[in-house]
């Protein structure tokens, strides 16, 4: 498999991503009045705006979200390299195909910060351009638990928890490339049987020419 493939891989996770935000933005309003059960009120749609980095975090203003944008362009100019590098290396498929899964969902991200300040107009009031400034489009809304927890619980008792992750198709690359990668980590990392035949080749005549070399200082 050739390595531009691999960024087939990534492209084709960015143009779900891009393509389902586009419909949510088109066809959903803002917040709860758009929200759509999926299944029950355990797994929803629900269109919000995320205008920093993973659970709303966000950089001090006026200039945190370029700064952030611009580590994020030098994050997955990195991971592109990475990926033709691991692919010199003969490194397994399905680890390349986990990288360009990565790949895809932060470029993906990236477009929103970039471009959805002019095309959805959806940048902070107080940013100070449009550009790089876009707010992250989430849809994707998991309702794990709200409420209050039972007042016999030492400290947090009678506190009131919500968890319920909002994220995108993006985020759902990352987050399953990510996984992938930590669970065949033994089958993807380290293990000489997992060396392809050919790497094995070259080392091994690479073994010889320094072998002979020494015999022939001495």
């Amino acid at each position: 498999m050739k390595y531009w493939k691999y960024y087939l891989v990534a492209l084709l996770v960015i143009v779900i991503d891009q393509l389902s935000k586009w419909a949510v933005h088109r066809y959903m309003p803002l917040g709860v009045a758009g929200e759509i059960p999926m299944l029950g009120d355990w797994f929803k749609l629900h269109y919000t705006l995320n205008p920093g980095m993973a659970f709303g975090v966000e950089l001090p203003p006026p200039y945190g979200k370029i700064l952030l944008t611009s580590f994020r362009l030098v994050a997955v100019t990195g991971i592109a390299y990475y990926i033709y590098r691991l692919w010199k290396q003969r490194a397994p498929q399905g680890l390349l195909v986990c990288v360009a899964m990565i790949l895809g969902g932060a470029l993906g991200n990236v477009i929103d910060s970039i471009f959805y300040g002019i095309l959805y107009n959806n940048a902070p009031f107080n940013a100070p351009t449009p550009w790089f400034h876009g707010q992250v489009i989430d849809m994707l809304y998991v309702d794990i638990y709200e409420g209050f927890l039972p007042t016999s619980w030492p400290l947090v008792g009678g506190s009131h928890v919500s968890l319920w992750p909002i994220f995108n198709i993006a985020d759902s690359a990352i987050f399953v490339g990510v996984a992938l990668i930590l669970l065949f980590q033994s089958r993807f990392f380290g293990h000489p049987d997992n060396v392809h035949p050919l790497a094995a080749d070259d080392v091994a005549a690479a073994q010889a020419r320094h072998d002979a070399e020494a015999s022939e200082v001495a």
